[in-house]
């Protein structure tokens, strides 16, 4: 702010000035004393408005560096305040990593519960399994008990697999029988049935025309031969039914005896029918079966 020099000096001497002498007085002094007089309040007046002067400029290089001061203070709070504003930003930016950091962890946490709880449920699940298997072996040890009874009524198998081998082979053998019963069974029934065609066709034949007698003769003549040659081959069909049926009914005895000593291990009563021979390997076959596997984990369990 400019100061307006001139007038502070107008108005400084103006105060320094003494008021007019009224007229009365001046004529009590004579001229030279007066200008003696104006000169030394001239002189007083110059010292006073030099020591203002220099007062003020005192007053002004203060006022100036207090003024400096101030900039320099009112850069460094610019500077304090963009420090200020950078350290807002810098924790914003550091809450939120902390924010997504908790957020992860928070996920971790509950990924890694989820999957405590899963291996918890799987791990009761196993238990179970093992209570269950447990149970199933106890129930069957004394089925391990009558594969050695049974070992050694039959003295002529060593080995569990090979009594189960045995049992699969007679099982293929019924099979087979049965199979081969149908076949023959369905080529009686069709001979059977050429042998009524043919006999239906040779009496409409003598009915409908007796001219072609001779004829019908002698088809009736080889009708004939072939209804020998057709009975000798069901006589030899029968013969070899029975003998497949005497066969058949040894396996199936084998197959009883074989059930009736695993309900009597079991301490069961028969629940199947005498004729239920499938239903009675069935049940056989199943028995071996779980005494093999009890036999060969008892063999993987031993030291």
């Amino acid at each position: 702010m400019a100061v307006p020099w001139e007038e502070y000096f107008q108005l400084a001497l103006q105060e320094k000035l003494p008021r007019k002498i009224p007229e009365q007085n001046s004529h009590h002094f004579p001229p030279v004393l007066q200008l003696l007089e104006k000169r030394q309040e001239l002189a007083a007046a110059d010292q006073g408005l030099r020591a203002q002067k220099e007062a003020f400029q005192t007053t002004m290089a203060a006022l100036q560096l207090r003024w400096e001061q101030l900039e320099q203070k009112e850069q460094e709070l610019k500077g304090s305040f963009l420090r200020f504003d950078k350290f807002l930003q810098e924790a914003e930016v550091r809450r939120s990593r902390a924010l997504c950091r908790a957020a992860d962890e928070r996920h971790r946490a509950r990924r890694h519960e989820d999957e405590a709880r899963r291996l918890w449920a799987q791990l009761e699940e196993l238990r179970r399994e093992r209570a269950r298997l447990q149970r199933r072996l106890e129930r069957l040890a004394p089925c391990a008990r009558l594969l050695e009874q049974v070992l050694e009524r039959l003295p002529e198998f060593q080995e569990v697999p090979e009594l189960v081998a045995r049992f699969d082979d007679l099982a293929d053998t019924q099979a087979a029988l049965r199979r081969t019963e149908r076949e023959r069974l369905a080529a009686l029934e069709a001979a059977r049935a050429r042998l009524q065609r043919l006999q239906d066709t040779w009496q409409e034949e003598v009915l409908q025309q007796g001219q072609r007698r001779a004829q019908l003769q002698e088809r009736l003549e080889e009708a004939r031969e072939r209804t020998l040659h057709w009975e000798s081959k069901w006589i030899q069909i029968q013969n070899t039914a029975a003998e497949r049926t005497l066969l058949l009914g040894r396996t199936r005895m084998a197959a009883l005896n074989l059930f009736q000593v695993v309900c009597q291990h079991q301490r069961q009563p028969p629940t199947l029918h005498l004729e239920d021979t499938e239903g009675q390997l069935e049940q056989v076959k199943q028995f071996i079966q779980d005494l093999s596997s009890i036999l060969a984990s008892l063999r993987k369990a031993e030291p």
